[in-house]
């Protein structure tokens, strides 16, 4: 990707893992071992959304919440109206870089409950 990635921190964390970094939704997707795991947003837009977001499942919420009180929804996805499987630690919360280190260390010990394999994606037709 041409812009550099935000949070540039969570890079650093994450080095002893072979990532990729894919442009998404105009954000930052980061890759580990064929999932999905974060990604970074700073955008003008939707400044509600920024920071870094968590791919999980919304079975997982409640025991994450545990470890990162300050993890919520990103609701941008689902127009404000429900809860999304998505979270995300937003780049205002006073415990940010905390946040995120803390989910890097889990990332790092493999926890089952951060990361998503994409679906793939279906060729279109000509």
């Amino acid at each position: 990707m041409k812009k550099k990635i935000p949070f540039q921190f969570i890079l650093d964390y994450l080095h002893p893992l072979d990532i990729t970094i894919k442009p998404m939704f105009g954000c930052h997707a980061i890759y580990a071992g064929g999932k999905i795991l974060l990604i970074a947003r700073k955008k003008e837009d939707h400044k509600d959304a920024n920071g870094v977001w968590i791919a999980t499942g919304k079975e997982h919420h409640e025991s994450l919440r545990k470890e990162l009180p300050g993890m919520h929804s990103v609701y941008v996805l689902s127009n404000g109206k429900s809860e999304t499987g998505w979270q995300m630690i937003h780049e205002d919360a006073d415990d940010f870089e905390e946040a995120v280190t803390r989910v890097c260390e889990l990332i790092l010990k493999g926890d089952d409950r951060i990361g998503k394999i994409p679906k793939s994606r279906k060729k279109k037709k000509v």
